[in-house]
């Protein structure tokens, strides 16, 4: 397959992947979520969080949660809101559901942080979310590697803010009374805690026994902010296992980096309509 077939010599192509697979992954990133119809900056986010914008200027969930707020109780009253919007508000997308549907097999690896793909229904034992999740505290400080779930904590706290604040005895701790941060990958104190190693064996595990058959790639979303952790490890199978076939989804940048890939394709359209029409 080339690079510029057609997009029904690509749509051919993809279709006897998938007839022909053993083995499945799907790879994904933040374009995915964006294509299943969540806006970090649109109406909704304008409309949640108004007091924020107001009184700190914010134009977007993304560059929000780097401002340095001066007070622990604005920092964790945004924090909860951004929980919430981000892993609690709207449960599993349409996009997200059509592709348990149709790839309820596959095995997921993904840099999102929102849990969609476990929201779907994927199954827990087969999603390696790489860069953490909204739903996990951690201590502050990277140790020890525990992680703590949050949910009990932001429905608490939701009803509580005021002003853009949160009462003093809200600031979550972990149980040894430690400062909570999120267990985001931000810096060097993130936690990989048994949960991130144990899907990390399992990822490998799984890559080594589908790379002796017919394994497809399924890759959507990502571009080059991390593209060490799927873009390019995706684009080494395609080109190291004999029988691998590699499928982007992606809107800017679909082109390969490796040059010579025999089995690629590429999409750049909507990807729920390339989804749809297999």
């Amino acid at each position: 397959m080339t690079f510029t077939a057609n997009y029904s010599e690509r749509i051919d192509f993809l279709r006897q992947a998938i007839r022909e697979a053993d083995h499945i992954i799907i790879g994904a990133g933040s374009g995915l979520s964006t294509a299943a119809g969540i806006d970090y900056g649109g109406e909704e986010f304008r409309c949640e969080f108004a007091p924020w914008i107001e009184r700190y200027g914010f134009t977007d969930l993304y560059t929000s949660s780097f401002y340095p707020f001066e007070t622990q109780e604005e920092y964790w009253a945004y924090w909860a809101k951004h929980i919430w919007f981000s892993r609690y508000r709207t449960g599993a997308t349409g996009l997200y559901k059509i592709l348990l549907r149709r790839f309820p097999e596959a095995f997921v690896v993904t840099t999102n942080v929102d849990g969609q793909f476990e929201l779907a229904g994927f199954a827990t034992e087969r999603i390696f979310a790489t860069q953490g999740d909204y739903r996990w505290f951690q201590p502050a400080s990277g140790t020890p590697k525990i992680l703590i779930d949050n949910h009990e904590w932001v429905m608490r706290v939701l009803p509580l803010i005021e002003d853009c604040r949160i009462p003093t005895e809200m600031i979550p701790t972990m149980p040894d009374g430690s400062p909570a941060a999120m267990n985001l990958r931000v810096d060097d104190t993130f936690v990989e805690d048994f949960r991130w190693h144990q899907q990390a064996r399992r990822y490998t595990d799984f890559v080594q026994k589908a790379s002796q058959g017919n394994l497809l790639l399924l890759e959507f979303g990502i571009g080059y902010n991390t593209p060490g952790i799927i873009r390019l490890p995706f684009e080494q199978m395609a080109q190291s296992f004999p029988h691998t076939t590699l499928v982007r989804f992606n809107r800017d940048n679909p082109e390969p980096y490796i040059e010579g890939l025999s089995r690629f394709a590429a999409f750049t359209g909507d990807i729920a309509t390339s989804i749809n029409i297999l």
